[in-house]
């Protein structure tokens, strides 16, 4: 196949100069021997088409802007490429890193470590995870006996370099995985803050889901003549065309636990599935009334760090095979064998339907989504119908009708400078949508941030947390899942006396917003480093 052909068919397109051609197969990417076992023996067939096309522009030493949707393959997109630069200049591993991946939370971090530990092991590459909610102790003696590669939270790992524990001056190879969602969550200047230690003349790689102007200003900041890689189209929020989705107006509470418990009947027994909720509540709710006739457990924001990894760790083995999750669990977790996702409560924005629903259909497998949609959920319909016509499937009359009779969408938060549902910048502290290292269940040392500065105020888990007085003397009295709100003049933040517009809008546009980007277009404009050959391996 042509590489004109290869990019039309699986909609690759080309932002750059000099773009190499994709690597169809994996014998054509003359990857040393032993990577390519580990990659055969995991069973992959050839490159999905974001490693196809980001492999050769990495190997030439390029910077890679790549958007594409999750669950397509970018973790090993960026890694490989990392072991090939690791290998070629064997910096010394007690010295401090040569490659660095940042993560927005602890859960994507542990999932990108153990595909570094699974495929570099044959190359004796070493690797750590530095993330909040665990204490530091056990990380600070990994990183003293060497890693080549660390997979950090930005909040931990600066609460590391302020210690003076880690070195960054060998990093060569810099990776922002999840970028939209790391700005969403407000850890722009802990990650400016980062990059500050690490030398200009580094290859630096983003991997984002969407691209609004916000990741935009921050790749034109860190990136030097990069090529951008897109995979479908940037510009509309589309859902992975493998997955079947399924929705159902349904307007009584009755109704929907009925039309539950005859999904869950219809599927093979053992099948996993996720049902996602909008209240921790509710979840633990259906998790007891599910136990009865399944293996069900809940994950929310008020689990433990001890109960939340028992409970994955349930899920992923089969245990216990039904996970009933707030939007914790709707980015990030990526178990590739979900058959089932069912949206319960409808989540409060399309974007969070098609993160949510893209926890099944994952590596090429296919998979089934059923959403309950009720009349509380109209302002939707019009952004829904878009999105289910997009991926081409079918649209209930009910859902047609309501679009039509007033569903006036609600503005799509996929553009917002902000997703309250995962740094708590919008709502107040009674909004129900938690982050998966949410701070709300203990004094989390490390891995957090402060919204308006990287420094400010106590940090707990991942999650961007206030400055000054209200985190020192009101933090306990948090009722919600999100432990931050919108600047305010005063200090009676419950969120019960703000209006919707402050709640939501608030905090957009704030001091993050206003940092300064001296220092990093100071980055060295040379030609790009010759291709990186194999032969050095």
């Amino acid at each position: 196949m042509s590489t004109e052909a290869y990019r039309a068919k699986h909609e690759i397109t080309i932002v750059g100069d000099e773009a190499p051609a994709p690597f169809m197969t994996f014998q054509a990417t003359c990857f040393p021997s032993e990577i390519l076992r580990e990659v055969l023996q995991a069973g992959f067939s050839a490159p999905t088409p974001i490693q196809a096309q980001s492999w050769p522009i990495a190997l030439k030493g390029r910077d890679i802007v790549a958007v594409a949707k999750t669950g397509s393959g970018k973790t090993l997109g960026y890694l490989l490429p990392g072991f090939i630069l690791l290998k070629r200049l064997q910096h010394n591993s007690r010295e401090g890193p040569t490659v660095l991946v940042l993560s927005p939370t602890r859960e994507l971090a542990t999932q990108i470590q153990d595909e570094a530990i699974k495929f570099g092991k044959s190359s004796r590459i070493s690797s750590t995870c530095l993330y909040g909610g665990a204490p530091k102790g056990p990380q600070l003696r990994e990183l003293d006996r060497g890693a080549d590669i660390v997979v950090a939270t930005p909040g931990r790992l600066n609460d590391i370099l302020e210690m003076n524990r880690v070195s960054l001056r060998q990093v060569s190879y810099l990776v922002l995985d999840e970028a939209d969602r790391m700005l969403d969550m407000g850890f722009e200047p802990q990650i400016r803050k980062i990059v500050k230690q690490i030398p200009p003349r580094r290859q630096t790689l983003m991997y984002t889901a969407t691209w609004p102007k916000e990741v935009r200003k921050i790749a034109s900041d860190l990136l030097v003549n990069p090529i951008q890689v897109n995979i479908g189209n940037t510009d509309q929020l589309v859902a992975n065309k493998s997955i079947t989705q399924h929705v159902e107006v349904i307007s009584h509470l009755s109704e929907k636990s009925r039309r539950l418990d005859q999904i869950l009947r219809s599927q093979d027994r053992g099948s996993k599935v996720i049902i996602f909720c909008s209240t921790k509540r509710m979840c633990d709710q259906l998790a007891r009334n599910l136990s009865r006739d399944y293996g069900a457990s809940a994950i929310h924001g008020d689990k433990s760090q001890a109960e939340r990894d028992s409970v994955l760790s349930d899920f992923r083995s089969g245990r216990c095979p039904i996970l009933v999750a707030t939007d914790v669990a709707a980015r990030g977790l990526d178990i590739k064998d979900i058959r089932v996702v069912v949206n319960y409560d409808f989540p409060t924005g399309v974007e969070d339907y098609v993160h949510r629903i893209g926890r099944t259909g994952r590596a090429g497998a296919t998979g089934d989504a059923f959403t309950f949609f009720g009349d509380q959920d109209s302002k939707y319909a019009s952004d829904l119908v878009k999105i289910l016509e997009g991926a081409n499937q079918s649209v209930p009359p009910q859902l047609k009708e309501m679009a039509a009779r007033g569903g006036y969408g609600g503005r799509s938060r996929r553009w917002a400078s902000s997703d309250d549902s995962y740094g708590g910048q919008g709502y107040g502290a009674r909004r129900s949508n938690d982050n998966f290292n949410n701070s709300s269940f203990g004094n989390q040392a490390g891995g957090g941030s402060s919204f308006h500065s990287s420094t400010g105020g106590s940090q707990f888990g991942d999650t961007p947390s206030f400055r000054g007085s209200y985190d020192n003397s009101n933090r306990n009295n948090q009722t919600g899942d999100n432990a931050g709100f919108p600047p305010s003049s005063s200090n009676n933040q419950s969120g019960d006396g703000l209006s919707f517009h402050e709640r939501f809008y608030g905090s957009r546009g704030g001091d993050q917003n206003k940092t300064s980007n001296d220092g990093f277009r100071a980055r060295s404009r040379s030609p790009p480093s010759k291709a990186v050959g194999v032969s050095n391996w």
